[in-house]
């Protein structure tokens, strides 16, 4: 066996455990850090015979490296080296290293917030980031350091930045380990516009089994890839000597195994995979890799409170963990399906899992640790308040937690059941109800792959449709034979784990009657998800979103349906699996959620007040009538709101209306904020302290038009300043002729009148408002009521402008009165003055 990298370092990392708690190792892919690292550490005297827990992001890894350090003793797994995983564990009492995934951690620390039996925690391949590492980090350093000072914390990772997560360990010391093993030749070969993945990939491969010896790696987003390329290579012309193995999560253990494993005849061997085979993995014997960039990965929608699998970029952190599986064991090549400057755009790191994820799980792990407020603890990256408030929220009501926030009898339930909140409140209401078998049947479909998932002829999204097919194969003994309609693998995985599910959980019984059952199961995992059917396919949930189905099929005649799984692409989420549920479950059942709630609205269409009496369930109304005695100040505040949405229209503004408000506008213009602001937004703005107390026992517009507005709009005046009103904003103005002309106020800093210039005879200088301090401007009338000349300075016109006009009016109206003196003449509203004798 030759020399790893790593082994160059680990003096140095003995050294540094002996005096610190806590340390940081950067070591490259196939550096042997996963393997050698707690091997070393076994006989140091700080453990003083306890156990090293190492943590890895992945069962299989998790399983693999166990395997893999057992052999390097010459033992079985499950001896010194032994490994826990879900559903799966190797231990015994003489093991000294367990391999576990982070929701094991997670579950020992809640059992034992000091680790009494633990030396020391190793975090492999941290840069990974999913949530569960992050959140057993921040629970491991309280322990650390409340309650263990002895306890070693080590993080490793490839291609992590390791600054800040020292800085985290209280700037534990950062170890790097230089080289990798063996050299790897990075080739770029970008996909055309057109090209189809897998198309692309597969001609690739055949290339390298050309011009390359040994395995290859091939690195795809999901399984549909996996299965599209393996059709293809099937039927390309593929050496006889080369053999094609899957690799993804859901695959059965001995499958897995064999992708791992080596030929037992010596065959050339093309193992494609997810982005599972990316970490703390060596198949012996790779010397290619061929990677698509491409990973699928879980997106959380806060919008829906839904999550559902994207495809994503690879970051390029990622892509080098992926080029290192070549340099493992020889030289190798790594074909990257991109162009070295698309390389130059992708993100340097994956996003942390815990940033914009559901974090109901995490939130009632933190309650069950004492932990209200996140902030408390110590995280790379804190998870955000409103992700925070959005898992409260559900939990409580799931029951989990009280309304303060704190973990209820019923919560610490949930959390022994080690599963995701929702699925564990389905398990626990469903054994009350005697339907536990069923229930852990649906817990481990909803874990899984859909088994019809990517079967075009099937487009039914029933669930009970996938329980009798998960039934029949209990009942047949889980039988080999192919059925083209089915994912064979997530079958047997779901019906391997629901077994698995009733035994670990001692539920006992069988699955009897479940057809009418499984949509109610389904409503206590997803309360925010029961549907309420609005017509063609198309569902209102709970929380507030639209899902349709995509096609015609009888779950679209149901009444109401829980969507248990949705693709939430477009506007309105396609559902991907439902079941229907009757309206008396609904009452039976999710009693203390529905309420009785007034609905008062405004009806744009009848631009009045709408008052129902709703019973509902969250956003769905499940009954509606008439609400026969509104509360006024209700119907008072609605219409309000409508006024507010249709605007100032739905007033009656007549001309006096009009002017008033134009003339407290004129007032507010020229002096200053005493007086109320009557603008269209001001008054939008302050609708409640004007108008509010007029309109109670109105209820639409034609009620509104019973206002006087004059008389509401002077209620926010004093009386003083109605007075003033009057007398320095006055409606008209009484020229020399005798008439009252109406002035117009509307530009408040410029009053206008319009009046005929012979009317005007007599008057020297220009007319003032306001205290005189505002003049007022002069529209001077023809006898046709044409203006003739705009004046705010009167004087001025008689002396300059005057005679040019009068020769105009004069030819234009010679039976009109024209003197040539106009401040002597007499004013007159006819052709001529009046003779008086």
């Amino acid at each position: 066996m030759q020399r790893l990298p790593i082994v160059q370092i680990l003096p140095q990392l003995r050294n540094i455990l002996i005096d610190q708690s806590s340390a940081v190792l950067i070591a490259e892919p196939g550096a042997g850090k996963t393997t050698q690292v707690p091997l070393a550490l076994l006989g140091e005297s700080w453990l003083e015979g306890k156990k090293i827990i190492m943590l890895e992001p992945r069962r299989l890894a998790a399983r693999s490296a166990a395997q893999f350090m057992a052999k390097q003793l010459g033992e079985n797994v499950g001896e010194t080296v032994g490994y826990r995983v879900r559903m799966d564990s190797k231990t015994s009492k003489s093991t000294r290293i367990e391999v576990v995934t982070e929701g094991i951690l997670t579950r020992m620390l809640q059992h034992d917030q000091a680790l009494t039996d633990v030396g020391m925690l190793i975090f492999d391949e941290f840069h990974e980031r999913n949530i569960h590492g992050d959140l057993g980090l921040a629970l491991a350093l309280e322990s650390q350091e409340m309650l263990r000072e002895d306890l070693r914390i080590l993080i490793m990772s490839a291609t992590m930045e390791a600054a800040p997560v020292a800085a985290l360990l209280h700037d534990a010391p950062i170890i790097h380990c230089p080289g990798r093993q063996f050299s790897v030749e990075t080739c770029y070969c970008p996909q055309t516009a057109n090209s189809l993945l897998e198309k692309s990939v597969t001609s690739v491969i055949l290339n390298c089994l050309t011009n390359h010896q040994g395995h290859i790696l091939v690195f795809l987003p999901g399984v549909r890839e996996i299965r599209r390329v393996a059709r293809l290579l099937k039927s390309s012309t593929v050496p006889s000597n080369a053999v094609i193995r899957v690799l993804y999560g859901q695959l059965p253990l001995v499958e897995q195994d064999a992708a791992l494993q080596p030929e037992p005849d010596g065959r050339r061997k093309i193992v494609l995979a997810t982005s599972i085979a990316e970490t703390s993995l060596t198949i012996e014997g790779v010397r290619v890799v061929i990677d698509s960039g491409l990973m699928r990965t879980e997106a959380f929608s806060p919008r829906s409170g839904m999550s559902h699998l994207k495809t994503v970029k690879v970051s390029k952190a990622a892509a080098d963990q992926r080029k290192g599986r070549a340099g493992r064991t020889e030289e190798g090549w790594c074909y990257r399906l991109w162009s070295q400057e698309e390389h130059g755009f992708l993100k340097d790191a994956s996003t942390p899992e815990i940033i914009g994820s559901d974090l109901a799980p995490l939130v009632l792990e933190l309650a069950m640790w004492g932990v209200h407020d996140p902030h408390h603890l110590n995280w790379l990256d804190v998870p955000s308040a409103q992700d925070f408030r959005r898992g409260v929220e559900l939990l409580q009501r799931l029951g989990a937690l009280s309304p303060e926030g704190h973990i209820t009898a019923y919560g610490r339930q949930m959390v022994r059941l080690g599963m995701h909140p929702r699925l564990a409140h389905m398990i626990l209401e469903s054994i009350k109800l005697e339907c536990g078998p069923l229930a852990c049947r649906l817990a481990a479909l909803l874990q899984e792959r859909d088994p019809y998932r990517g079967n075009k002829a099937m487009q039914d999204c029933d669930i009970t449709i996938r329980m009798d097919t998960i039934l029949r194969w209990e009942w047949e003994g889980m039988p080999d034979i192919s059925d083209p309609s089915i994912d064979i693998t997530s079958m047997r995985r779901i019906v391997q784990e629901s077994r698995n599910l009733q035994s670990i959980l001692h539920i006992q019984g069988e699955v009897n009657e479940y057809t009418e059952w499984c949509g109610l199961l389904l409503s206590f995992a997803y309360p925010d998800r029961i549907g309420q059917n609005r017509g063609q396919g198309r569902f209102l949930l709970t929380n507030g979103r639209g899902v349709e189905l995509t096609s015609s099929q009888p779950l679209s005649r149901s009444d109401y349906i829980v969507a248990a799984v949705v693709d939430d692409k477009g506007v309105e989420g396609g559902i991907m699996m439902g079941a229907w549920l009757t309206e008396e479950f609904l009452h039976q059942y999710h009693a203390s959620h529905i309420i009785e709630h007034d609905h008062v609205i405004w009806d744009r269409e009848l631009h009045g007040v709408k008052a129902r009496k709703r019973l509902m369930l969250g956003a769905v109304v499940m009954r509606e009538q008439p609400l026969l005695r509104p509360l006024p100040e209700d119907i008072a505040r609605v219409l309000l709101m409508g006024i507010k949405l249709e605007g100032l229209t739905l007033l009656p503004w007549n001309k006096a209306a009009n002017q008033y408000k134009q003339r407290l506008q004129f007032m507010y213009t020229a002096d200053g904020n005493e007086w109320p602001n009557v603008t269209e937004e001001a008054l939008l703005d302050t609708l409640e302290e004007w108008l509010l107390p007029s309109i109670y026992g109105m209820k639409n517009r034609n009620d509104l038009q019973r206002l006087n507005l004059i008389e509401v709009l002077q209620q926010s005046l004093t009386w003083e300043q109605r007075r003033q009103l009057d007398m320095e904003a006055p409606t008209h103005m009484v020229v020399p002729s005798g008439s009252r002309i109406p002035i117009d106020y509307s530009d408040p800093h410029m009053p206008v009148v319009s009046v005929r210039l012979q009317e005007m005879f007599g008057l020297s200088e220009t007319p003032r408002i306001a205290g005189g301090s505002k003049r007022l401007t002069l529209h001077l009338l023809s006898p046709a009521q044409r203006p003739v000349q705009v004046t705010a300075d009167l004087a001025s016109f008689w002396k300059d402008a005057y005679f040019e006009v009068k020769k105009d009016l004069k030819g234009r109206y010679p039976k009109h009165y024209w003197p040539d003196d106009p401040l002597e003449a007499t004013p007159t509203r006819r052709a001529k003055p009046q003779q008086h004798k």
